[in-house]
């Protein structure tokens, strides 16, 4: 719930947050595909680092239920701990809706991933939509980090 009331907060609390919705440049939407494209890869590559990097250190990612990620630390333990037994791929990255605010980029998404077990065991395939909130950061590898992501079923097909 919490999460609701900061997005509130910054979408409709802000008297002017309209008045400063950023143009949707090709640059702007290049920079942030590029920002999304290097943290998937980071996954497909089993860099947990990276991965961290690519998340503010006041990142909080909320999976359903109880299954919380608080922080960067936190993001990088679960990432290193589900690479060491299984293979990560995303299948689907199908961008829904994407909004610039500011240094601000909201965006949902459609996902699959496929998790393959090291030991050879069967793959297996999760789908969602998320809602990540991003905001720029120079000291971000891609010159965007995300700050909140929610998680959820995706629709069917």
């Amino acid at each position: 719930m919490k999460i609701i009331f900061q997005l509130a907060a910054i979408l409709f609390l802000s008297s002017n947050a309209f008045s400063q919705a950023t143009s949707d440049t090709a640059a702007l939407r290049q920079s942030l595909d590029k920002a999304t494209a290097a943290i998937r890869k980071a996954f497909e590559n089993g860099d947990a680092v990276l991965v961290g990097q690519l998340h503010s250190p006041n990142v909080i990612k909320y999976f359903g239920g109880n299954n919380v990620i608080v922080g960067r630390d936190a993001v990088e333990k679960q990432a290193r701990d589900w690479f060491q037994s299984s293979k990560v791929e995303f299948i689907e990255n199908t961008v829904e809706n994407t909004v610039f605010v500011g240094n601000i980029a909201i965006q949902t998404v459609i996902f699959s991933i496929k998790t393959t077990p090291k030991n050879g065991g069967k793959s297996s395939i999760g789908r969602g939509r998320s809602m990540v909130i991003y905001i720029q950061d120079k000291s971000s590898p891609t010159g965007w980090l995300s700050l909140r992501e929610i998680a959820q079923e995706a629709p069917p097909n």
